[in-house]
């Protein structure tokens, strides 16, 4: 038996279930889009998808999910050896590319909820217009920025299949990022996706 499977005891009948066959896309690898993905695997989720084209630099410790000896490393690749030691039978796929509203559709097409982690927001806003229309489930970021006010950051309800995780106003164009606040939003956003997946959102 996987033991990591034992998370699943103390689920209702059918919960862990839904977490094995729901498949979640994370749109970067980042300092949200690792630490997101490491939140999922914890609570269980079994498939997940996740699309960055970006290499592991040494600035990136201070918030991503990421170590040392695995700078210079595609963030796919370094992030697939570390969700594995968390759960070693999880259905992780990696994709080495850039993320525009021309692809992002084949990119995540069969992920029933995608996780929008990108930081520019002209990337956010194209990303999310391409797939709203789709019907997906997409949890995105807006301020995340800064420190010292952890408060701030909400979940935001805009439309029936998209909802907004930050403070809306803290960019991280003008507030650099520091791994408490990224990591509370991150948590924030796994907690969003997973109650879509057990009751819908």
């Amino acid at each position: 038996m996987n033991q990591f499977s034992r998370i699943g005891w103390s689920m209702k009948s059918g919960c862990h279930e839904r977490l094995n066959n729901i498949c979640v896309g994370i749109a970067g690898a980042g300092g949200l889009g690792s630490q997101l993905a490491a939140c999922l695997v914890r609570t269980g989720f079994q498939r997940i998808r996740v699309v960055d084209y970006d290499r592991v630099e040494f600035t990136n410790l201070n918030r991503q999910y990421y170590f040392p000896h695995q700078v210079g490393m595609f963030k796919v690749h370094a992030l697939r050896s570390n969700l594995l030691s968390i759960n070693p039978r999880l259905h992780f796929e990696g994709i080495v590319a850039r993320i525009n509203s021309e692809v992002a559709l084949r990119l995540f097409w069969n992920c029933e909820v995608v996780a929008e982690c990108l930081d520019l927001g002209s990337e956010k806003s194209r990303f999310i217009s391409a797939l709203l229309p789709t019907g997906k489930f997409i949890v995105a970021s807006s301020g995340v920025g800064g420190y010292g006010d952890s408060n701030s950051v909400r979940v935001h309800r805009i439309k029936e299949n998209l909802v907004v995780v930050g403070d809306l106003k803290s960019d991280i164009e003008t507030f650099p990022p520091f791994g408490p606040k990224v990591m509370v939003a991150a948590a924030m956003q796994a907690d969003v996706i997973l109650h879509h997946t057990l009751h819908g959102y």
